[in-house]
């Protein structure tokens, strides 16, 4: 199945999403890999949906990669007496530890953590900001906060702390267990990491995980942005998580954000994800706002690897519509006149290495001879994120003897992953690219195509050699 866009779709399963059918008609609209939300799934649920993408996957003979996404520290407030309570601006509110149910003066606050970190001056947001808090006074054991804006709070609703660190890990014991319960699936792909606060957040998953799936970190907190290139550095791939980002961040921030860590990724050769409310109104509409496929547009304007959709595909009346929409959109950009140089003019100078270096030459050879298709053998990925940094005109096909690397590949800008036996000498490298590339439908004979790997055959990280290739009279050898 091959896609005519580059940006790749990341579609959320959930109740309007979870049968065999419905995740095959959404690869079939363009999903490329699907999320599954550990906040609403099962242990159960989780095993069942992997399951299911992988029985579609062998239908549809394309590697589908799967995302789990933990949960992270869920901050809730206690419960109220009468279920919710009405404030005034300027007046004090306490939240503390005592275990009673709350009233118009203070609310139970069942997270010591918070109760030690917050200090005087620092916000605490409730229910997503509609309510605001002031610290004026803190110990461990109670908040004393001043009304800022904002009049009601009920029953655990969350609470967001845009300036408080929390000496807590973004792990917590929900997590642990869903993060086991996921690698003895040992059949997904990427973990998402949320509410990432630093580096050191990343080292215990890291720990766990011994490369078993790929880490991807939600930036959805200041404290995150503080030290983003460190976190880059320890995370395998990002996603833009505009919707907490929204609440902890004054909201019109969010969109240069957004620029600053497609950018940011895009020079560390990391995958990066937007998400959040992209086709939001298509949860209950058949078509989207103008505003949203705007919305779309950018993200792929910017040169981001991946879109997501959340409730749109999982809980909305219209999944499959929502996924080809999002489809739609990323290919009419990518044919606009303007994209081309918008996407160049962000191109990150290449490492100096043998390999970056080998990656630019196959993307200019490309571009220069206009080539059909620039071939990369990559079995650890690391050739096919270097290929795909280059955000190259031509069509970037990725074979793999590894049918993991092949997933994990799918959420990476532009490359069409296909899963093939590693190649026995050179005549068979070249010859099994042009016969893929042929039958793949990127290249017709006669067609020339270039392609990149390493010496000796199968090495992990050793790209060095390129070769431009014609596909054959037959279409399935080379020369």
């Amino acid at each position: 199945m091959k896609r005519h866009r580059k940006v790749k779709i990341l579609a959320t399963l959930g109740p309007a999403s979870s049968d065999e059918a419905m995740i095959k008609k959404l690869h079939e609209a363009g999903a490329d890999l699907f999320r599954i939300n550990m906040s609403h799934s099962s242990h159960e649920l989780m095993r069942t949906l992997v399951g299911r993408i992988r029985s579609v996957e062998k239908m549809c003979g394309r590697p589908i990669g799967i995302l789990a996404d933990l949960q992270g520290p869920k901050l809730r407030v206690g419960k109220f007496a009468d279920g919710s309570v009405t404030l005034k601006p300027g007046q004090t509110f306490t939240l503390d530890n005592r275990d009673e149910p709350g009233n118009a003066e203070r609310v139970y606050l069942p997270h010591p953590e918070i109760l030690e970190a917050v200090q005087p001056g620092h916000r605490l947001l409730i229910d997503d900001g509609r309510l605001q808090l002031l610290a004026i006074e803190s110990d461990t054991t109670s908040i004393v906060c001043e009304v800022v804006s904002g009049t009601k709070i009920s029953d655990r609703k969350g609470v967001s702390l845009p300036d408080t660190t929390l000496g807590v890990g973004a792990l917590t014991e929900k997590d642990r267990s869903d993060l086991d319960a996921v690698l003895q699936v040992n059949d997904v792909d990427w973990v998402a990491l949320s509410f990432i606060q630093r580096p050191e957040d990343l080292a215990e998953v890291r720990k766990i995980a011994r490369g078993r799936v790929g880490l991807m970190s939600k930036i959805e907190k200041p404290q995150a942005l503080e030290r983003i290139d460190e976190i880059i550095e320890l995370s395998d791939a990002l996603m833009v998580a505009r919707g907490d980002l929204g609440v902890e961040m004054p909201i019109e921030s969010v969109p240069g954000i957004q620029k600053q860590l497609t950018r940011a990724c895009r020079k560390a050769g990391k995958p990066v994800v937007v998400a959040t409310q992209m086709l939001e109104s298509m949860i209950s509409a058949p078509v989207p706002t103008r505003a949203e496929v705007s919305d779309v547009a950018t993200a792929v304007f910017e040169g981001a690897d991946a879109v997501m959709l959340s409730a749109e595909s999982a809980a909305g009346d219209y999944p499959v519509e929502a996924v080809s929409t999002m489809a739609a959109i990323a290919r009419k950009v990518e044919i606009d006149p303007n994209y081309p140089g918008i996407i160049y003019s962000q191109r990150p100078q290449p490492d100096a290495t043998g390999a970056d270096a080998i990656s630019l030459a196959a993307r200019q050879i490309a571009e220069t001879l206009n080539l059909s298709a620039i071939v990369c053998y990559t079995s650890s990925g690391s050739t096919g994120l270097r290929a795909a940094r280059e955000r190259p005109q031509v069509a970037v096909i990725a074979l793999s003897p590894v049918i993991q690397t092949a997933r994990r590949l799918s959420i990476v800008w532009g490359l069409h992953c296909v899963v093939t036996e590693d190649a026995t000498d050179m005549d068979d490298m070249v010859n099994r690219a042009c016969r893929i590339a042929f039958t793949e439908q990127f290249g017709k004979p006669g067609d020339r195509l270039i392609i990149s790997a390493g010496f000796p055959l199968g090495t992990p990280g050793s790209t060095n050699m390129l070769r431009i290739a014609y596909i054959g009279s037959d279409g399935m050898t080379g020369h």
